[in-house]
Order: structure tokens, then sequence, then C-alpha cells
């Protein structure tokens, strides 16, 4: 089987864990790393687990030519740094570079490249990219449809430094076309991240709930995505709609 080539921007806490899971998986080949630092000696499997594996180098940003992207092709270019690196790799896309982007936030002028990107390649843009929390955006609308007279509250749990509402909160209240102020917020220790749904009716309750255990559930979202959009046709796509396609094909028949 031939493995997808994939290429990661950021190498932080997050990108080694995300690089980590990637390396694991028998039909991913992690080609290259971007990182911003210019410490580029060592190979990314042996920076992270510490193995001899023929898995490619890692770049500094200052690396990134006008031909780096012709001399280093890759199936898909996974983006887990920062919104601006966009800039650096627009000039890649094509209908043989998919490009998944896990960013939290854009402002307006990077989400139009991003969007201008999807003319020349298969773009998937998802700010929280686990495969779990796009199972409870799912089920939340269906629930919504179903019981549009229930009462929705949001709350959404993460780290204490953390300063912001999740933007992850705010993109379940516009599915579900409520208010953002219905979002509560709550603070502590090292939440990585939780996001639950509660509907309320006259004598039952539904919850619905996802929590993020450690931040490896980021890489299988990940990996999901890359074989998912990995020879797709030009294009957005988004984590929600291969989800859903997967929730048809695994329907139950009664």
């Amino acid at each position: 089987m031939k493995k997808i080539k994939v290429g990661l921007f950021g190498f932080g806490r997050t990108g080694k864990i995300i690089a980590s899971e990637l390396i694991q998986d028998p039909e991913i080949s992690l080609s290259w790393v971007i990182k911003k630092s210019s410490n580029v000696e060592k190979k990314v499997a042996g920076q992270i687990l510490h193995l001899h594996m023929d898995e490619g180098p890692i770049y500094s940003i200052s690396d990134i030519s006008e031909t780096f992207f012709k001399e280093n092709p890759v199936d898909v270019i996974l983006d887990f740094s920062t919104s601006s690196a966009i800039n650096l790799y627009k000039g890649a896309a094509s209908p043989t570079t998919a490009i998944v982007s896990a960013i939290s936030h854009y402002e307006s002028k990077e989400l139009a490249i991003l969007t201008a990107c999807a003319k020349k390649s298969a773009v998937l843009y998802s700010p929280n990219i686990t495969v779990g929390i796009n199972v409870l955006m799912i089920i939340s609308q269906i629930l919504e449809k179903m019981i549009p007279h229930a009462d929705i509250e949001i709350i959404e749990e993460h780290f204490r430094e953390k300063e912001s509402v999740s933007g992850t909160a705010k993109k379940i209240a516009s599915m579900l076309n409520v208010s953002a102020e219905i979002i509560h917020s709550i603070r502590m220790g090292k939440t990585i991240g939780k996001h639950m749904v509660i509907f309320g009716l006259p004598n039952q309750t539904i919850r619905i709930s996802h929590e993020s255990t450690s931040p490896a559930a980021f890489g299988q979202g990940a990996i999901f995505a890359i074989k998912h959009i990995a020879g797709k046709k030009t294009g957005s796509y988004s984590m929600e709609q291969f989800v859903l396609a997967m929730f048809k094909e695994n329907m139950p028949i009664y």
C-alpha cells in the first residue's frame, strides 16, 4: 500500500504529539516538519520517539524557498502552527497537494487565503479536529431538529489559563441556531477541553458530552482528516462532512 506523504507545520508541544501519532500510523509517511527555530539537525522520529525510522527532516521557516514544495512534494500539508503560516504554503495548493488546517482562529484576511486555496486544492479546515467533538456536533444537530422545543445550554471546560470562550462552543451554538450567551465557561486546572450540550425537556434531560483527555486526540483526528482528504477533488471539506458520511454508512437497520 502506498503511504500518504504528509508535511507538518508546527513542532511545539502539541505539534510533537501530532508528529508522534503520524509516525506510528502505518498508512502515513511524515515527510517533513516545519518549525519556527533553526535547530533542525535531528530527524523527526529521533526527536520524538528516539527511534531509527526513515522519517523526514525538520526544517525552519527560513528554509522555505520558492522551490521548497516542488523539491519536497507531499500529498497533504497539515497545519498545527499559527494562522499566519498559510502565507508560507499557499503557493503549494494544487490538485495533488491537499491541505488540512487545525488552526483555532483565522483573521478574515487569512481565512480568505485559505478559502482561495480551495479553488486549487482539496482543503479541510477544522478548529477542533478531534473526531469525538464532530460526533457531538452531528448528534446535537439531529436532536435539535427532533426536539426543537427543548431548552438548550452549552458548557465548555478548559485549562485555567484559557481566557476566551471556546471557539468550538461558539460553533456548536451557531450550528444549533442559539445565542452564544447560553455558553457557560469553566476554567480549572489543566483540563484540555470538554464540551457538553444539554437539552432540557419537561420530563427528561439529554446530555451530549465530549472530553479530550490527551492532545493525542488531535493527532488521531488529524489522521482521520488526512485519510479522508487525500486524493479528493478540489474544494472545501469539513470534518462533520466525513463523520456524517460514516454515520450513514454504519446506521443500524431494524
